[in-house]
């Protein structure tokens, strides 16, 4: 589905959903993704008869960071919920996805978080300082896989 273009796609249109329903039962939507990535490591490697004085980096296994979500609390506990049936030992993997939009709101490219499961639930910071600030709760995924389409 990845859609090529000359000009880059802008960060503040995208689709998340956290593999239960379809994306037409959003209940709300995430003001923030963050950590979409991935980092290879590597063993060092030389032999004894090597004509060279220098090691060879050989990939091994990867590491997937950690993805974040940000959204403005409504009175949904279906975050809360799922980390709940987690830490009760409710082991329940979902495929998140990711969609980005072109500006007519069709998807260009979609990111798959594989076997995803919560890791951390942050509520909001209340403060009666008499601020305008906007009551947000985090949902801080594990996965095991990024796949692009």
């Amino acid at each position: 589905m990845a859609t090529f273009r000359d000009n880059p796609y802008g960060a503040f249109n995208y689709l998340v959903s956290l593999g239960v329903g379809d994306e037409s039962t959003v209940v709300a939507g995430f003001s923030d993704v963050s950590g979409l990535g991935s980092e290879i490591n590597y063993s060092e490697y030389r032999s004894g008869n090597e004509k060279t004085n220098t090691v060879r980096k050989v990939a091994n296994t990867f590491k997937n960071d950690d993805i974040t979500l940000k959204r403005g609390l409504i009175g949904s506990t279906d975050l809360f919920q799922w980390v709940k049936q987690v830490r009760e030992g409710g082991h329940e993997r979902r495929t998140v996805t990711i969609t980005l939009l072109d500006e007519a709101r069709q998807p260009v490219l979609t990111f798959k978080l594989r076997n995803a499961q919560p890791k951390k639930w942050v509520g909001p910071t209340l403060a009666a300082k008499g601020g305008g600030e906007v009551a947000m709760e985090e949902l801080h995924l594990v996965h095991e896989g990024v796949e692009v389409e």
